[in-house]
């Protein structure tokens, strides 16, 4: 007998990739657009499996799941799901941490290279009317630099893989990284004090946990060079926000590019949209057509490799 699968949200064109795997396996799918918590209860209640893009997974909806196997989401980062809860249940909650890690790379080295050639400042001067180069003095050359990666999995490692072409110089800071990998990259492992205080571009790929949320603060701020540029594409809640604006307008730090903010989708009057030494782009590092269709797939692979009584491919809460 089939099972029941329940999208509770989704962004994409279609759903017809998880229609067809799901269907083929035998289970009935059920979509939604449905962010709220308590609105998904009736839904989800007799669900054996939930997929989830941007919905609040609580805890309340969690303990209301009569029979579930799984929750996965669209993505990587499941701070919308309540993990703790889940395990409680023994429900598994999976992600798909692989398909978008060479865009999120991409996305990283390019607001990297935009700021160290101060692009920005450059495109607004000309419109201004202002040619040569005097807007951007002083500027430094980029294979001179220092890069600090914060956290060093599989996005991070295609960073330092990507910049080895550029000749800078790689500091990583992840208590959780091999140091012989770490090396293997061509990098240096350090303390996140030593790497704050060293590096020229300062690259956040932590995800958000209780230990994670604001480690990049005002004290973290102030170790750094005034001519350092923070750029995260990981999690918004990972840097203080009011921090980051304070340090870029008291100019204790250089610039900033991000992808991720502490509240999505970002306000227009977020400080972050009005600076000329920031670049700021709608947590989009993930997307390209080809990222899209191999999350869908997999997302639906798993679904059916659960259900059909196997471990997960990509379990982050149940061994």
């Amino acid at each position: 007998m089939g099972k029941k699968v329940v999208i509770t949200d989704y962004q994409y064109e279609n759903i017809d990739a998880e229609r067809r795997i799901i269907g083929a396996h035998g289970h009935e799918l059920y979509d939604y657009q449905i962010r709220d918590a308590g609105a998904l209860i009736p839904v989800c209640r007799d669900a054996d499996a939930i997929v989830t893009q941007y919905s609040d997974v609580s805890a309340e909806l969690i303990d209301s799941l009569e029979h579930c196997a799984m929750i996965i989401k669209y993505g990587i980062g499941v701070n919308n799901i309540d993990v703790e809860a889940a395990t409680r249940k023994g429900i598994y909650v999976c992600n798909v941490p692989d398909y978008g890690v060479e865009e999120v790379s991409d996305h990283a080295v390019a607001m990297m290279l935009a700021l160290s050639k101060k692009l920005p400042v450059l495109t607004r001067a000309l419109r201004e009317g202002d040619w040569g180069y005097g807007s951007t003095v002083p500027l430094s050359r980029f294979c001179e630099s220092t890069v600090g990666l914060v956290g060093f999995g599989r996005i991070p490692q295609l960073v330092a893989k990507k910049l080895k072409g550029f000749g800078v110089a790689i500091r990583v800071c992840d208590p959780y990284a091999d140091a012989a990998l770490v090396r293997e990259y061509g990098a240096e492992p350090l303390e996140l004090d030593e790497l704050l205080a060293e590096s020229d571009f300062i690259s956040v790929h932590v995800p958000l946990t209780r230990e994670t949320r604001g480690m990049i603060g005002e004290a973290e701020f102030c170790r750094m060079k005034p001519t350092a540029v923070v750029i995260n594409t990981a999690r918004g809640g990972v840097i203080d926000e009011k921090a980051l604006v304070e340090a870029l307008k008291s100019g204790r730090i250089a610039g900033a590019a991000v992808d991720v903010y502490e509240e999505e989708p970002v306000k227009a009057d977020n400080p972050l949209l009005h600076m000329d030494n920031v670049i700021a782009t709608p947590h989009c590092a993930w997307y390209s057509e080809t990222a899209i269709t191999t999350l869908q797939r997999k997302v639906a692979e798993e679904v059916v490799n659960v259900l059909d009584g196997n471990k997960p491919f990509n379990c982050i809460n149940l061994s």
